[in-house]
């Protein structure tokens, strides 16, 4: 039986290697980069196994796969979550979360070795849908977006749907919702927070002070040194600009 290790850190490559030796599997090669990878498996016979970190230093792994066709079994080593993996582990031999316990690394090889087909032919059973794993890693499980944002006005709670929302924006070390009535409120976040918790295919930082949603955008004006000018319905307090750098991306976020 011929093994590969494609690992993005070298120790930890090695060490897997040690662990594999304890259970008599002799590692022939490892591997660390997409590239490093790719050269290889067109310059070599491809192997019965590959334990695959997802994460290399050059990219994720199934970029390997996109340009290559190959017809290994897979052993998934990685650092994700296993709720995550859990999503497509039928699909693959097995999946081992790190650090790699060795009891789960025997029990991973030894389930290989009972499926651990005659000819390339049956091994071709034991190919994964890559894409579909990349679109679970991308999103493994609907995330739960903040809608909503609960601000104290006196000795009382407001709850302000994202609906109601005009613009965030930051002032005097202070974040801020500026709401479609032309109310601003001060909440207990920052910019750099809140790009983690909103949708962003609803939500844009066009700058270091504001982020838009899509629905609050009335005009989009042609600006000094190639940016551009966002108009809301009610916000004047300042100019929403959209920085140079971020233009591109606004451009196709924008569709």
């Amino acid at each position: 039986m011929t093994t590969l290790i494609i690992e993005d850190e070298k120790p930890a490559a090695r060490l897997l290697q040690r662990k594999l030796e304890k259970l008599e599997i002799a590692v022939e090669t490892m591997l660390h980069s997409v590239e490093e990878s790719v050269e290889w498996f067109t310059n070599n016979e491809h192997p019965d196994l590959i334990f695959l970190d997802i994460q290399l230093s050059d990219g994720l792994s199934f970029e390997i796969f996109e340009k290559i066709d190959i017809k290994s079994a897979i052993i998934f080593t990685t650092a994700y979550d296993e709720y995550a993996l859990k999503a497509f582990k039928l699909n693959s031999i097995d999946y081992l979360l790190k650090p790699i316990d060795e009891d789960d690394l025997e029990v991973a090889v030894t389930k290989f070795k009972t499926r651990l087909p005659k000819s390339n032919s049956e091994n071709q059973n034991l190919q994964l849908d890559f894409e579909q794993i990349r679109r679970m890693l991308s999103n493994p499980f609907e995330k739960n977006f903040k809608k909503r944002f609960t601000v104290k006005i006196g000795q009382h709670l407001k709850v302000i749907t994202t609906e109601e929302i005009e613009c965030f924006f930051s002032e005097n070390k202070g974040t801020y919702i500026h709401t479609f009535d032309n109310r601003n409120y001060l909440i207990d976040s920052t910019l750099e927070i809140l790009e983690q918790e909103l949708d962003m295919k609803d939500f844009f930082r066009v700058s270091r002070k504001f982020i838009v949603p899509l629905q609050a955008i009335k005009e989009i004006q042609v600006y000094t040194n190639s940016r551009l000018k966002v108009i809301l319905p009610s916000y004047k307090e300042d100019e929403v600009i959209v920085s140079r750098e971020k233009v591109q991306d606004f451009k196709s976020w924008l569709g």
